[in-house]
């Protein structure tokens, strides 16, 4: 089959559900049916064969049935897995709502496909430093094992937000959500 047919079949297949959260890929264990040519750029664009699908309605619902196993991305249904690629996360964290201040703060994110997460103990904020260049990156948990990048402009409001703790000993900026802190830099000198 090809590319083009293995997508619109891997379309056909996910559940019509009645707007009730998303479909439970994590209890579906069909068989691989190998790689197709999908990719979601850094930037949270998905591409077929090189092209973006420009349709927002088709992305939302490819990202309904995005699962990670392991190190590699696959988009299941009940009864196909194909494996795609990911440059750097699965969705992109666009926009950030401040709720409250302090440690009674609440971060909401809404990513590239209109999903709103809080950031707290069950989504928490990470940052990955380059070991080369020092460059942040930052992420917010969105599904279980999927995260959004966070985009730079939503960072530049993190930063903003950002207060000084101390953990172990070593001093740190980072921000307050849902009653957990999370760090994301140590406190210059």
């Amino acid at each position: 089959m090809t590319d083009s047919g293995k997508a619109n079949d891997l379309l056909s297949q996910i559940p019509k559900g009645e707007g009730k959260g998303l479909p439970p890929v994590h209890l579906w264990n069909p068989d691989f049916c190998g790689d197709i040519d999908m990719r979601i750029a850094r930037d949270g664009t998905w591409f077929y064969m090189g092209t973006p699908i420009g349709r927002k309605p088709m992305v939302k619902l490819f990202s309904t049935i995005i699962r990670r196993d392991g190190d590699d991305y696959v988009l299941v249904t009940p009864v196909e897995k194909v494996g795609i690629r990911v440059d750097v996360a699965p969705f992109v964290a666009i926009a950030l709502a401040v709720e409250g201040e302090g440690e009674a703060q609440v971060l909401r994110f809404t990513n590239n496909v209109d999903d709103e997460i809080v950031a707290g103990a069950e989504y928490p904020i990470r940052v990955e430093l380059d070991p080369q260049t020092q460059e942040p990156t930052p992420f917010v948990r969105v599904r279980t094992n999927l995260d959004a990048l966070i985009h730079r402009n939503v960072f530049y409001q993190l930063v903003e937000l950002a207060v000084p703790r101390d953990i172990d000993g070593q001093s740190w900026l980072g921000v307050w959500s849902s009653g957990q802190f999370f760090p994301i830099a140590p406190q210059p000198d």
